[in-house]
């Protein structure tokens, strides 16, 4: 799953800072944290400090969607019905499977994570994770700077290390580090 929470630096948390309109300086620290639970709870979300797809997807910043094994809620659900396997919300072995193969029947790049490129192909998320979306998803000059590591698998969210995945390429979550430290 790909989520942004305290601890974590990089262009994923400026991007979220500056929509939620605070100091964009890459950091997730206490005050970024403050900032998510306020949105989460202004906007019906489960209010827990940790941004995620159904974050992202509230705050309008489809960009940052990321679905991958261990990702949940209801941006999973939807990619479930869309794919027409068991919807439980999920994503597991089965959801990855499927995905791989939506990829390569859409010649797209067979990672198995479903991100703006992904998405954009499919019947529910087609009206928001438009073309230039895809574009939003890629590291811009000014977040170049930024370091990065590769993604962990996550339970809930926790950090589990062991099987880990590059960011697919040029993706903006490449450009996040913080997840073992």
């Amino acid at each position: 799953m790909s989520i942004l929470k305290r601890g974590l630096k990089g262009a994923p948390v400026k991007r979220l800072q500056e929509k939620l309109g605070i100091d964009a300086d890459g950091d997730f620290g206490p005050g970024t944290e403050k900032a998510v639970r306020a949105f989460q709870q202004a906007n019906g979300l489960a209010v827990d400090g940790i941004a995620g797809p159904d974050t992202f997807t509230a705050m309008g910043l489809h960009e940052l969607v990321l679905l991958r094994v261990g990702s949940r809620g209801a941006a999973v659900k939807a990619l479930q019905e869309d794919l027409g396997i068991g919807a439980d919300g999920i994503f597991g072995a089965g959801t990855r499977k499927a995905v791989m193969a939506f990829q390569e029947e859409n010649g797209l790049d067979v990672d198995g994570m479903a991100g703006p490129a992904t998405l954009s192909k499919m019947k529910s998320f087609a009206s928001v994770v438009t073309d230039a979306v895809v574009e939003k998803a890629a590291v811009k000059a000014d977040e170049e700077h930024f370091e990065s590591e590769d993604l962990p698998e996550l339970k809930g969210a926790d950090v589990v290390k062991g099987s880990v995945e590059a960011a697919p390429d040029n993706s903006i979550w490449g450009k996040v580090k913080g997840w073992f430290g």
